[in-house]
């Protein structure tokens, strides 16, 4: 048997990004998202989620390139001392590089998390799982007290950051040379899946068998789009995107995706997407759906 969950990240960056987000959903194969806490559209966001009660809502928690919950006084390792007001860090290699060498504080990490995901709860969205903002979670340092914080929270699954020893085919890497570079990080950070798997047993955290897309992102298109649901392995498996609409405010957004955005929309909206998924004998299904399914083992 094979399980698609297609969640959406980014819901509450922009009005345009969670108007796509709903549309995907509601004309598309989106089954789930995450939410920003201190995204921009954070309150349209949740207006929206609560207009579509089938579109599962988890929170997309943000420890860089983003605003933190609580004060910063207390994130003395995660957010940049130079920005007022509070900030987290822009750059991702520096915060892997901290991440690596534990000059992060994991009780930050937690008491921001917690702060995030129960913000989400009591503008009264029911939090069905977590991811992170670029993924900072698939880091052990980080992954602990996020997964402390889930469970503080009553959250039980959380995304599987890594994806399957071939994400892609050979000659569909060959063909996109844009694509290497990613492609050979995303294989040297799968030496930490080990790690993240054990950690989420250990916490009894729902999680799918990995996720497809991220070296993608981007580039996504049909072509792309087709060859991965072709080597889809057996399991439960998450597909990431980020639909939008690249208007005036995603253009003062602090993102690399703009253009993408869009045609990841009209991809994921195209009826064609949902017929290639059932004629590959792909069942979609959503994080609420995959945890009552394990709940119920």
């Amino acid at each position: 048997m094979r399980r698609l969950i297609v969640n959406a990240d980014d819901f509450g960056l922009t009005p345009g990004v969670n108007r796509a987000i709903i549309e995907a959903h509601t004309r598309g194969i989106v089954t789930s998202s995450t939410l920003m806490a201190t995204g921009p559209a954070f309150e349209d966001a949740v207006r929206l989620a609560k207009e579509t009660p089938p579109l599962s809502v988890g929170c997309h928690v943000v420890l860089i390139d983003g605003a933190p919950v609580l004060d910063a006084a207390r994130l003395l390792t995660i957010t940049s001392r130079n920005s007022r007001p509070a900030r987290f860090g822009d750059s991702l290699k520096s915060f892997a590089a901290r991440a690596l060498t534990r000059r992060l504080n994991p009780a930050e990490i937690e008491a921001e998390t917690i702060a995030q995901i129960r913000k989400i709860q009591a503008a009264g969205i029911s939090v069905s799982h977590i991811d992170s903002h670029k993924h900072t979670h698939l880091f052990a340092a980080v992954l602990r007290p996020v997964l402390r914080a889930a469970l503080a929270c009553g959250v039980q699954a959380v995304r599987n950051p890594f994806g399957p020893r071939k994400p892609l085919k050979s000659s569909d890497l060959l063909a996109r040379p844009s694509l290497w570079v990613r492609y050979a990080e995303v294989r040297l950070l799968r030496t930490l899946s080990g790690k993240f798997r054990d950690a989420a047993r250990r916490q009894g955290m729902v999680t799918p068998d990995g996720t497809l897309g991220i070296v993608v992102t981007g580039a996504l298109d049909e072509t792309l789009f087709r060859a991965i649901a072709a080597i889809i392995p057996e399991g439960t498996w998450e597909f990431v995107c980020h639909p939008g609409y690249n208007d005036a405010d995603l253009q003062h957004a602090n993102t690399r995706l703009s253009d993408s955005r869009e045609t990841e929309l009209r991809l994921l909206t195209m009826p064609e997407a949902k017929r290639l998924l059932e004629d590959q004998g792909i069942a979609l299904i959503s994080y609420r759906e995959l945890i009552s399914t394990e709940a119920g083992r």
